[in-house]
C-alpha cells in the first residue's frame, strides 16, 4: 500500500486536551490530513460511516465506547482502515488484546510527535507498528506460554536476523539500514518467514514466535 496523497487520519479520545494536542503535533506534517475527531467509539464510527479515512487514532478506554470495541467493529466493517492504539496503557491485557483483534499499531501517549508520525507512516504503508514499550510488555507475556524446542523451524541465518529485528519493534526501513540490504529484500525474508512458521497477523504474529523460539532475550 503506497499514498501518494495526505494520509486521512481520525482521532478519538476522551480527552479534548489529547485531540488538540494531537492535532497540534501533527499540523506540520504535509504527508497527515486530520479528516475527524471523536470522543468517543460511537461517534467515529457514524464519522466512519460518511468520510474516507485512512487510519483512526484510537484510545483504549473511553465512555459509551472503547477502543477494543471499535477495532473490532472497524476491523469488520472497515477492512482498509488501520487502526493505530494511542494510550497510558502498556499492560500485557491491553497490549494481548490489541494484537488479537487485529490492531496495526500500539504507541503510548507519552512519546512525541517523532514517533507518532512514524507510526501513521508506517502503518500507512501497509506494515504494523508496536512501539518498543508494548512490544516489551508482549515479550515478557507471551515467555510465559514458552513452547518447546520441538516446535522451531529452520530458518537462515538471515531469516533468524530479520527475525531478531522484527520482534524488536524496527519497521522495514530500519532492519533495511541495520542489516545493509534494500527493503524489498527485507520483505521477502517477511513473507518466507510467515510461510515458514504459519503465524498469524503478520509481525505480531512473528513477534510472538521468536520469543516462543528463543530467537529474542
Amino acid at each position: 500500500m503506497t499514498y501518494t496523497k495526505p494520509i486521512k487520519v481520525l482521532i478519538v479520545d476522551d480527552h479534548q486536551i489529547v485531540i488538540d494536542g494531537i492535532r497540534s503535533l501533527l499540523k506540520t506534517s504535509h504527508d497527515i490530513h486530520i479528516v475527524g475527531e471523536a470522543l468517543h467509539g460511537k461517534e467515529a464510527l457514524d464519522i466512519l460511516a460518511t468520510k474516507e479515512v485512512d487510519i483512526i487514532i484510537l484510545d483504549i478506554e473511553m465512555p459509551i465506547m472503547g477502543g477494543i470495541e471499535v477495532t473490532k467493529i472497524v476491523k469488520e466493517k472497515y477492512p482498509d482502515t488501520r487502526v493505530l492504539i494511542l494510550t497510558m496503557y502498556d499492560t500485557l491485557e491491553f497490549v494481548q488484546q490489541a494484537t488479537e483483534i487485529g490492531a496495526d499499531g500500539y504507541i503510548l501517549k507519552n512519546k512525541g510527535a517523532e514517533e507518532l508520525e512514524q507510526a501513521l507512516q508506517t502503518l500507512a504503508k501497509g506494515d504494523e507498528y508496536y512501539g518498543k514499550e508494548a512490544n516489551k510488555t508482549l515479550r515478557t507475556g507471551v515467555r510465559k506460554k514458552k513452547k518447546g524446542d520441538q516446535d522451531k523451524i529452520q530458518l537462515t541465518k538471515r531469516e533468524r536476523e530479520v527475525l531478531q529485528l522484527i520482534a524488536e519493534g524496527n519497521t522495514t526501513p530500519q532492519i533495511a539500514k541495520k542489516l545493509f540490504i534494500a527493503h524489498s529484500t527485507v520483505e521477502t525474508h517477511r513473507r518466507n518467514l510467515i510461510e515458514k512458521t504459519q503465524v498469524e497477523h503478520s509481525t505480531k504474529g512473528l513477534i510472538k514466535y521468536a520469543i516462543q523460539n528463543d530467537y529474542i532475550k
